[in-house]
This record gives structure tokens, C-alpha cells and sequence, in this order.
């Protein structure tokens, strides 16, 4: 699988595990942390979490700007990690308001949360797309190489760039595989060290009795199961609480792992930077080789690349916003309707990178074969197929909200045992999630590894951090409007969520698939 790629690359994946391990434990437990922790609503917890997302990936473009203008790549890398690893810090502080609903100090500590997102947002801009940026000039170098050989050599490297960002995103997200577990772990550890008992409805239950003082028949249900022996009860106002404190005492200290793995993705860096390629020496003799007609032939092919570059742009916005409902109206999806006795909501989000590391061979083995048959498929139709794959996903969705008839996640949540037994609903089993994952992990695998890809191909030699950076920002706008999600799904019968980002997928496949040949033309 490794042979005749680049010796860095395996170093810059590794170098990247630790922020995706502190990327998946944000990404399972930011919105219902707040939701949780504030007493926020899902559509307000929503927003914060897309604005969060919007800034790792807009900021992104202004990393790319910094490197491209120092030519100073992993600088900017290494105080990429260093801010994230405060901002982290920061998170991982057990700070409540003395009202857990309102008041000064919980707008205070509120506002802090926010800084501290800001600053790993900030410090992922600075990362992220630099170091995506570097393994495709490991690329730039092996086909460089390879064009001294002959065409047939140069083929053969040109094959290798789709392969070698794919292997880095399959290790990458081992990372992403582990992180799920750590919070809904360490809340487990906590809760019982009170002697209380993990349950998703509760917190919320707690918030909504602080603010009204009414106990509902799903309060009273819920109260009476998480409750241990040991347990010193006072009353319901001290209950609530002790509750909200301690459920999301244990979420902060999972972010000290955050801590920790992000300091061993900056010593990994530090020791392997020396292999990595050197860009401002190399640009600087290039640049001094340019005729005047050279240079008016690179401004017709920089126009006609970033054409092409801002058209596969604008797919992702809209395949970014489908997919990244794993954060916020799928996480709310497998807290209100699916059986979660005995596995957290938050751990299902280590489904989708599970798939990428069990998929990603497949996928490769699948590529490889038909090119080897003549049969190869380029990089944009590879998209326009991984659109189409996840509107599946939200097609299966909608099929299983309609033949339960679920109403909206709201409507649902305000329903006791009794009630929904009488209605006929029921939750369903974590089957529902392993589909729902395993289409949006093979859509993701045809899209988010190949865009990189095809960004890297089609990138002007000396703005390839900014081209990572704008792959970045596309993906900025479409988390901007993530939060839609929660808002449709707690507005409407689920169903009609769902149909919508089948729209979505369904309309950008389309798309894509007009552009194909203009886009083959100009990547080739």
C-alpha cells in the first residue's frame, strides 16, 4: 500500500492524529455539551456549533495566506498545535455558574467557552490546511522526479497523488476513532463516582425543572433511574443541580486528553519536520526562470485552474452541510430516537471513522482495479458518485421516519413512556445508525481524501496553501449553515429533514456530473 510513495508521508498523518482525536471528541460532544452544560436549546447550541465549524475551516484560508506569504510552513504549523492545545486547556476547566440558567457569571463562563473555541479554531486555521498542503508537494516532488524517467513514469506518480491522500486520511482518523469513547467514558466514571447514573433525557429534564419548577411525569420517570445507592437526596432544585454539574464535569476532563494527544502531534512534528518538503527555497529558483511568455501562458492556465478549483468549491459547501450533521441533527437523532440504555449518543459518532479505516482499502482496491481495466474514474466524477451515495443516507433516513411516523424531535422528547407507548411510537434500534453511517463514511471517502486531491492538482504552484486554505473555507460556508439541521428536525416531522439534505445531494450530484468534462480537461 506504501510502496513508491513519499517517505513523509506517514509521518504528516501521524503528525495529524492528535487534532483529529481532539477534532472527534468536540465533533461527538460539542452540541449536547452545551445543551447540556448551558441548558441551551438544540437550535441555539446548534448555531455556536456551526459558527465553531465555520471558524476551523474559514480560518483555514487565513493559514494558508500566512504560509504562502512567509514560505514558512511549519512554523506556522507548529503554533497551529500550540494555540489548540490552550484552547483546550481552557476547555478542560470545571467552571459552573452558581444559577445554572442565567445570571451574569453564566453568561461569563459561556463567553469563555466561546474564546476557547475561538482559539482552537484559530489554531486549526493555522494547521490544518498547511499541513494538507505539504503532502501535496510531496506529490509536486515524486512526479517531478518521475517526469525525468519518461511518461510512462510520470503516469504511474500521477496515479499515486489520489491513493496517497487517502492513505492519509485513513490514518488520520484513527485518531478520530478512539475520541468518541473518551467523554462519554470519563462522564460515566464521574457520574458513578456521585453515585448517579448516565441518561441522555436527564439533563435537559434538570435545566427545564430550574427554570419552571414543574415536574413532569418524564421527570418524575427519569429521576427515579438515575439515582444509585449512596445517593444523599435533598430535594428536586438540589438534585438538578448536582446533576448538570457532575454530567458535564467529566465532559471537561476529556478535553486533558484533547491536551495530551495535541502535544504528541507537535513532538511527532518537531522530530519529522526535517523530512518534509522545504517550499520557500524551492519557489524562490523557480520564479527566477520565468520568460515574460511563460508568465502570460501561467496567468490563461492559473485562470482556467482556479475556474475549475472555485466549481468543485462550490459541491463541497453543499456535501460539507449534509455530512456534517453528524454533529447536530444526527447526534440529537441518536439521543431522542434511538436506544441509547447502553451505548452514549456520543459514541456513535466513532462509527463514521471506523468505516473510513475498514472502507478505505476497499475503496482503493476498487479505484485501482479499474484503472487497471482501462476503466479508471476521474477525480471529479469520483464526486459526483459521493454525492449521490450520500443523499442514500438521507433517503434511508427519511423511509424509516415515515414508516414509524415520527413527529418532530421536540414533540417526541415531551413524550413520557406511557405516552408514546399509547401512540405507538418506539425508538429504534442502533442498526438505524450503522446504515446511516456506512453511506455517509463510502460518500465522504469518494469526496472529502479526493477533493484534497484534486485541490492539489489543479493549485498554482505558489498558492497552494491558499487553494488548501479556500478547499477549507468551502467547507467554512457549509458548516455555517449546519445549524439548520436541528431547527428543521425539532420544526418538522423528522422525515421532511431529512428529504430536504436528500434534495441537497441529489440537485449538487447533478451538478457535478455537467462539469465533468470540463473539469477532467483542466486536472489532466
Amino acid at each position: 500500500m506504501f510502496q513508491s510513495h513519499p517517505k513523509g508521508l506517514i509521518p504528516a498523518a501521524l503528525a495529524n492524529m492528535g487534532e483529529r482525536f481532539g477534532y472527534y471528541i468536540m465533533n461527538a460532544v460539542l452540541l449536547l455539551f452545551l445543551v447540556s452544560k448551558f441548558g441551551l436549546p438544540d437550535g441555539t447550541a446548534g448555531v455556536i456549533y456551526a459558527v465553531f465549524y465555520f471558524g476551523i475551516y474559514v480560518l483555514s484560508l487565513v493559514g494558508g495566506i500566512i504560509a504562502d506569504r512567509t514560505q514558512n510552513y511549519n512554523k506556522t504549523i507548529q503554533w497551529g498545535l500550540i494555540i489548540m492545545s490552550l484552547g483546550y486547556i481552557c476547555l478542560s476547566v470545571p467552571v459552573f455558574s452558581d444559577n445554572l440558567n442565567e445570571g451574569s457569571q453564566w453568561w461569563s463562563i459561556l463567553i469563555f467557552t466561546c474564546l476557547a473555541l475561538l482559539m482552537i479554531a484559530f489554531g486549526n486555521g493555522l494547521f490544518k490546511g498547511n499541513l494538507q498542503a505539504i503532502v501535496g508537494k510531496m506529490y509536486d516532488e515524486l512526479e517531478a522526479e518521475a517526469a525525468k524517467e519518461g511518461p510512462e513514469a510520470l503516469k504511474q506518480a500521477q496515479d499515486k497523488r489520489d491513493a496517497g491522500f487517502q492513505i492519509f486520511y485513513v490514518f488520520i482518523n484513527i485518531g478520530g476513532l478512539i475520541a468518541p469513547f473518551v467523554a462519554p467514558l470519563l462522564r460515566q466514571w464521574w457520574l458513578n463516582r456521585n453515585h448517579l447514573v448516565y441518561n441522555s433525557d436527564m439533563a435537559s429534564l434538570a435545566h427545564q425543572y430550574l427554570r419552571d419548577g414543574i415536574a413532569t411525569d418524564k421527570f418524575n420517570e427519569t429521576l427515579a433511574h438515575v439515582m444509585q445507592t449512596g445517593y444523599n437526596f435533598v430535594d428536586n432544585i438540589a438534585f438538578c443541580q448536582d446533576y448538570i454539574t457532575v454530567f458535564n464535569t467529566g465532559i471537561h476532563y476529556s478535553f486533558i486528553a484533547s491536551v495530551a494527544a495535541m502535544l504528541i502531534s507537535l513532538c511527532v512534528f518537531l522530530a519529522t519536520k526535517k523530512m518534509f518538503p522545504q517550499p520557500a527555497k524551492k519557489e524562490a529558483a523557480q520564479v527566477a526562470e520565468y520568460t515574460a511568455e511563460e508568465k502570460v501562458a501561467m496567468a490563461q492556465e492559473i485562470k482556467q485552474r482556479m475556474a475549475a478549483l472555485f466549481a468543485v468549491l462550490g459541491i463541497a459547501i453543499f456535501f460539507w452541510l449534509s455530512f456534517h450533521q453528524n454533529g447536530q441533527s444526527l447526534s440529537v437523532f441518536a439521543r431522542d430516537f434511538i436506544q441509547t440504555d447502553s451505548i452514549a449518543p456520543e459514541i456513535w459518532q466513532a462509527l463514521n471513522p471506523f468505516f473510513v479505516i475498514v472502507l478505505t482499502p476497499v475503496v482503493m482496491w476498487l479505484f485501482g482495479m479499474l484503472a487497471r481495466n482501462g476503466k479508471a474514474i476521474s477525480t471529479p466524477r469520483k464526486i459526483a458518485i459521493g454525492m449521490a451515495v450520500a443523499g442514500c443516507a438521507y433517503l434511508f433516513l427519511m423511509i424509516v421516519s415515515m414508516i414509524n411516523n415520527y413527529p418532530s424531535g421536540e414533540a417526541f422528547r415531551a413524550l413520557s413512556n406511557e405516552e408514546m407507548a399509547a401512540a405507538g411510537l418506539a425508538k429504534e434500534g442502533p442498526w438505524v445508525l450503522l446504515v446511516t453511517y456506512f453511506f455517509l463514511t463510502v460518500a465522504e471517502l469518494f469526496i472529502s481524501p479526493l477533493g484534497l486531491s484534486f485541490v492539489s492538482k489543479v493549485a498554482p504552484r505558489n498558492m497552494v496553501g491558499l487553494c488548501q486554505g479556500l478547499w477549507l473555507g468551502a467547507t467554512a460556508i457549509g458548516n455555517l449553515f449546519i445549524w439548520v439541521g436541528p431547527v428543521m428536525y425539532n420544526a418538522w416531522s423528522i422525515q421532511y429533514c431529512w428529504l430536504v439534505f436528500l434534495v441537497i445531494c441529489l440537485i449538487s450530484m447533478g451538478i457535478m456530473l455537467g462539469m465533468v468534462k470540463w473539469l477532467e480537461k483542466v486536472a489532466c
